[in-house]
């Protein structure tokens, strides 16, 4: 099986329709996502295609990314463009195979092909009965396909492994960040275009085919035993677009000739695969890596290198729109994806020139919550984006500040309502309260993105102050969302244990900072106020 020419991955057609192909596929218009039978293999599998095209057929600057999306190619000149690359992408057979060890040595034992499936338990929870919620037996046996996109989900999102199994490029657990265009129907090409980047912009010259630094699969692994000469891999070792193909992990299928149906997506094939070879030291990634799928953090007192956002427990939500965004070195350390600022900088413009594009574009946001080499959960969610380049930016970032401070002061302050209102003595509660926030944050997700849009409209005009009027809609929503969350918590419980009268006296403590607290205060002087004349 080749990944290249043969009909592996399925595609959603905008009739609803799916239809199984080559990557070439994405060059028809009617193609619009992919349809894997799981969240994550649609997440690798669209970094799969980002990866392929930024590698096969990336335009050399703006200007010609510009004709792409004027212009795409048809599946017959991809499938020109990809066969290069041919002989990097087989999956199955003797010699090299995609994102698979060279030359695997003969101690790498064997373990199952469910082993690929980051929620798969490990030889001790099998062992000591732990898998409670994640049954064994789920993934035993797979097709090609799925132990391709299972294959490549576990390398991109590289969880630690045990002693001398090496995380990936990005750290364990990676969040990724995608545009998405506003039209949901818009084309798949176009949505995968939205995430390559210029040549110019990535920096990087011509190269072989079957250039190892490049497809590391290739030749033999650097390897990272703790007395080898190449402990670990810096960005100045192989070529920029390694990040795409990084492999952290030593695997290698063990095919069969079983016929059988695939665990994962159901299909019947005659190649089911129930068995891989593993072993350690692999790739021992280290250094400033910088994925451009991927949002980071640095810290502007120190030089360390950034470090790549993770998924975490509660999920993702507007508190998290500034780091993906908007960039901001100089005090919180915000470095959004590179795709995410290079549509900002440039692409935003091109599609301008091509027709008046509007601010407003999408953010997928995806990955695992992981708690070391653990799942805890699995985290997707799409976001507005807005188009500002760096003079917008600093008013936008200004503006965004303003609705976070004052959501995260009245998520607080009713966190603490709710507590007064239970306890008598609150600063002694124990446990975790912090679902009361979540609540708020939920009840306020809707108006902040209906903020955010308005606040990208206000970007075209002179004024430097907040608009009123958004000013104003975000206040109500706060204090609408913080009392309406008081009053669905505070009288939940033992009704016998209830104070009623501290019940009130809680809620006239919110209310009251609701009205007069330094952030509320500021949001309602700006409401009242008036934009300058441009």
């Amino acid at each position: 099986m080749n990944l290249i020419d043969d009909p592996w991955l399925p595609f959603r057609r905008r009739d609803g329709s799916i239809v199984y192909g080559p990557p070439e596929v994405i060059g028809d218009p009617d193609v619009i996502d992919v349809a894997p039978a799981r969240a994550d293999f649609r997440g690798a599998a669209w970094q799969f295609l980002i990866g392929l095209v930024q590698t096969a057929s990336a335009p050399a600057n703006h200007g010609e990314w510009g004709r792409l999306w004027r212009e795409p190619p048809s599946p017959e000149a991809l499938r020109q463009r990809f066969e290069t690359y041919r002989a990097a992408f087989g999956l199955l057979g003797d010699g090299a195979r995609f994102m698979q060890d060279f030359q695997l040595p003969d101690k790498a034992k064997i373990t199952t092909v469910a082993s690929l499936l980051i929620e798969s338990p490990g030889e001790q929870g099998l062992k000591q009965n732990t898998d409670h919620f994640v049954k064994r037996g789920v993934g035993e046996v797979l097709c090609p396909a799925c132990a391709a996109l299972a294959l490549f989900t576990l390398q991109i999102n590289g969880p630690a492994g045990g002693t001398g199994y090496r995380v990936g490029v990005r750290g364990g657990g990676p969040l990724t960040t995608l545009i998405l265009p506003r039209e949901d129907d818009a084309s798949l090409w176009r949505k995968l275009l939205l995430n390559i980047l210029p040549r110019d912009t990535l920096g990087y010259d011509d190269f072989e085919p079957d250039d190892w630094r490049v497809f590391p699969w290739l030749a033999s692994t650097r390897t990272s035993e703790p007395k080898s000469p190449t402990l670990v891999t810096t960005p100045d070792d192989v070529h920029p677009l390694h990040v795409f193909w990084a492999m952290p992990n030593r695997i290698r299928l063990e095919t069969a000739g079983e016929h059988t149906d695939c665990r994962i997506c159901g299909r019947d094939t005659e190649r089911g695969i129930r068995q891989i070879r593993m072993t350690n030291y692999g790739y021992n990634y280290a250094g400033s890596w910088i994925h451009p799928l991927t949002p980071y953090r640095e810290d502007p007192r120190k030089s360390d290198p950034p470090i790549s956002q993770k998924g975490q427990q509660g999920g993702l939500g507007y508190r998290h729109w500034e780091s993906l965004t908007l960039e901001d070195t100089e005090q919180a350390g915000n470095l959004p994806a590179r795709v995410v600022m290079d549509y900002q900088r440039g692409k935003y413009r091109a599609l301008r020139r091509l027709g008046g594009a509007s601010r407003r574009a999408r953010l997928w946001v995806f990955g695992y919550d992981m708690k070391q080499n653990k799942p805890r959960g699995w985290y997707s969610t799409e976001m507005p984006l807005i188009a500002a380049d760096t003079a917008d930016r600093d008013r936008l970032l200004e503006w965004v500040r303003q609705l976070d401070a004052a959501a995260d002061g009245a998520a607080w302050r009713t966190r603490s309502a709710v507590k007064a209102a239970w306890f008598a003595r609150p600063g002694d509660a124990r446990g975790d309260f912090s679902f009361v926030e979540q609540r708020f944050r939920e009840a306020t997700s809707a108006a902040f993105y209906a903020c955010l849009g308005k606040l990208g409209d206000a970007l075209d005009s002179a004024g430097t102050v907040m608009p009123a009027a958004i000013a104003g809609r975000w206040h109500r929503a706060v204090r609408t969302a913080a009392l309406g969350v008081f009053d669905d918590l505070a009288l939940a419980g033992d009704t016998e244990a209830q104070d009623l009268k501290r019940v009130v006296a809680a809620r006239n403590r919110l209310n009251s900072w609701l009205g007069n607290g330094r952030e509320m205060k500021h949001l309602r002087e700006a409401a009242a106020a008036q934009e300058e004349p441009a």
